[in-house]
């Protein structure tokens, strides 16, 4: 498969050498670390939808899940088109920031990109308002990806487009079997089961109840 992104490749890795030291250790960090990141969006999401509805805690239980979806998807995808790191396949590019992946942990698309962008739509349809957030965090972790030089600016792009559709799938066809799901096992007689579902939103006595008190 071939793009012609070489040249965006060569200036995106040309500015890199450019940045200061802070801004290419900090680039390294996050390449990796925003990953975690995404990962405590993930429980701070599931810990709030412990005390919701079975819906509420469906759509949040369904956001790691369509990640993980969406990253098997991404490495399938990877083994059908095997395209080699740019880090090793563009000749006389800048030496990459990162150590460059080893032959067969191919480039397209990217697996990081493609968790970012899942995990981004994903909270988004926890929270609509998370989109402000997970938005620029997804686009910071693509554009890094080619900033310290392992990928092509098209294996970013492609890892972004199959998360969100991943995400948008499988909100859509998991959101009513994962609640009624929800619902069911929040009857479960396992502590530990009902620990981890919650006990879904507190009942509030009616008016009409302490009236009769």
């Amino acid at each position: 498969m071939n793009f012609e992104d070489t040249g965006l490749y060569r200036d995106i890795t040309d500015f890199a050498h450019d940045t200061p030291n802070w801004v290419q250790h900090g680039a390294g960090i996050w390449t990796e670390a925003g990953l975690l990141v995404f990962a405590g969006l993930f429980a701070t999401a599931w810990w709030r939808a412990r005390r919701g509805s079975p819906r509420a805690f469906a759509i949040a239980a369904l956001a790691p899940l369509a990640t993980a979806v969406a990253y098997v998807c991404s490495e399938v995808l990877k083994s059908a088109v095997a395209e080699e790191r740019p880090c090793r396949a563009v000749a006389g590019a800048a030496a990459s920031l990162a150590a460059c992946p080893p032959h067969g942990d191919w480039s397209f698309p990217s697996n990081h990109a493609t968790i970012a962008g899942a995990a981004a739509v994903s909270l988004a349809v926890v929270r609509r308002a998370l989109l402000w957030l997970t938005a620029p965090l997804a686009l910071l972790m693509a554009f890094s990806r080619v900033f310290v030089g392992v990928h092509y600016p098209h294996d970013v792009i492609a890892g972004l487009a199959l998360g969100t559709l991943v995400a948008l799938v499988a909100a859509r066809l998991g959101r009513s079997p994962m609640t009624r799901l929800a619902g069911a096992m929040r009857t479960s007689p396992a502590p530990a089961v009902r620990w981890v579902l919650g006990p879904g939103p507190a009942c509030v006595p009616s008016y009409e109840t302490h009236a009769r008190r």
